[in-house]
Order: C-alpha cells, then structure tokens, then sequence
C-alpha cells in the first residue's frame, strides 16, 4: 500500500505543479471551466500559487521534514473540496470528475505522508 500512496503523492505534484503552470498562462479550457464555475479571472494566480505551493511542500514532505508534506495535503484537500463545492454550487457536473480526481489525489497523498510524520 506504501507504494501505491506514493505513486499517488508523486501523480498529485506532477498534477498541481501542471495545472498551476495552465493557471498561470490563463490557458482556455481554464478560463472556460472558471467562468462557468463563477471564479473570476483575476483569481487565477493566486489558486495556480496555491496549488503550485501544495506540490512543493508535498516535495518537501517527501524529500525532507514529512509534517511539512502532512500541512500541504491538508491544504490540498481542503483547496479540493472547495473546488468540488464551487462545481456543485454551480450545478456544474459534466467535468466534475476533474477537480474530484485531485481531491483523491491530494487525500493519497495526505495519508502517505502522514504514515511517514507518524513512523506508522
């Protein structure tokens, strides 16, 4: 199981260091699926910095001081369940799988690395 959560830690930063950079670049279907979830334009680069920060300390998690990885995946879930939340709230369901298989992601990483903080 130790493997599987860390390929799934390792898919979570390639996914969030990916879609910051598409963030970033304000790139179309970005634009499209925020407007349809009423998130303005203008927050782009400050969700695309958390998420980018979400997979650094989970980096740091894995390569350094674990606790650090333990508060990213926090704050990736919870970064996740809002992105879950705006798509409800919107009634937006048909892409819906997208910011769920993040929240998964983030979840498998969190629970790697508290199995590593924890010695477990």
């Amino acid at each position: 199981m130790t493997t599987v959560l860390l390929v799934a830690t390792l898919l979570c930063v390639l996914a969030n260091a990916s879609i910051a950079v598409a963030d970033y670049a304000r790139a179309g279907f970005v634009l499209q699926n925020s407007a349809e979830v009423h998130v303005p334009e203008r927050a782009l680069p400050y969700l695309a910095t958390l998420k980018l920060a979400g997979a650094v300390g989970l980096v740091a998690g894995l390569v350094w001081e674990p606790w650090l990885g333990v508060a990213a995946g926090v704050g990736l879930t919870l970064f996740f369940l809002g992105a879950v939340g705006a798509h409800l709230r919107a009634r937006v369901l048909h892409n819906i799988a997208f910011p769920g298989m993040y929240l998964l992601l983030a979840v498998a990483a969190l629970a790697h690395l508290v199995d590593r903080a924890t010695g477990a």
